[in-house]
């Protein structure tokens, strides 16, 4: 189990590493945002980084995400931390999700019924600003992960803007292919999440810099930042290695 000291120096390491990896981009140096992954992590973890300056966190699962953004000494203590929602929703638990105190954006998006759900659903809330979304594309087409196919893209995003107006639809994720060597060259997968980019600007006549790509994690995530990722999810290069946890 790792300490709170642990886990800031984890922090620090990575946020320098964001940087370098920041400087080595073709096009300009930007660096991206850090999301930690917080998933099966302690409250009091959470806390220690923000008070460090961190203000993204992910998670995965839909009543740990309601668990922890609803706990009372986070909430007095973390009161601008931003909640991703990077796990697979089904449209019966789409209302809790929404619920959930803090939170900034779903990044897994990957259907029209999904979209439809998370519109009417924030609707019903009567938020004044727009909830951040994000599509989620499988673009290593693993039966077992979800996502859109590169092929069905453009389709969904057209979907998104023209009939989800409680949306702010701001680019899209995928996951990619786990263990990929990067010795043996770019990561087709995100190469792909790039030419899905390049293709919903081309035919939806979208600005390039309004749409963000959400890739790479703790093993991948500056290979992901050189190829264009503008928000990187990272779990156990900051916390530290988790156990497995069966799925909600």
């Amino acid at each position: 189990m790792s300490t709170l000291e642990n886990v800031i120096d984890g922090l620090n390491d990575v946020r320098c590493r964001i940087k370098v990896a920041a400087q080595k981009r073709k096009e300009g140096n930007v660096e991206p945002r850090l999301v930690a992954v917080s998933k099966t992590k302690p409250i009091e973890h959470i806390i220690g980084i923000y008070q460090k300056g961190q203000r993204h966190f992910g998670e995965n699962y839909v009543q740990e995400l309601i668990t922890k953004s609803s706990d009372v000494e986070l909430l007095e203590k973390c009161p601008d931390i931003k909640w991703h929602f990077i796990g697979h929703i089904q449209k019966n638990k789409v209302s809790k999700v929404l619920m959930a105190p803090g939170l900034h954006v779903i990044e897994t998006i990957d259907s029209e019924k999904l979209a439809n759900a998370v519109n009417d659903g924030w609707k019903k809330l009567n938020k004044e600003s727009k909830l951040k979304i994000m599509v989620q594309v499988n673009t290593s087409n693993e039966k077992e992960k979800s996502g859109v196919t590169t092929d069905t893209v453009v389709d969904l995003y057209k979907f998104i803007i023209e009939k989800c107006g409680h949306l702010e639809l701001i680019g899209l994720m995928t996951i990619g292919q786990y263990g990929y060597d990067c010795s043996q060259g770019p990561n087709p997968d995100f190469l792909a999440l790039v030419d899905c980019k390049r293709d919903v600007c081309d035919k939806l006549k979208l600005n390039p810099s309004e749409i963000e790509l959400s890739m790479g994690m703790s093993d991948d995530f500056e290979h992901a930042i050189e190829l264009g990722s503008t928000n990187v999810r990272v779990g156990s290069s900051i916390f530290g290695f988790r156990a497995r946890k069966e799925k909600q």
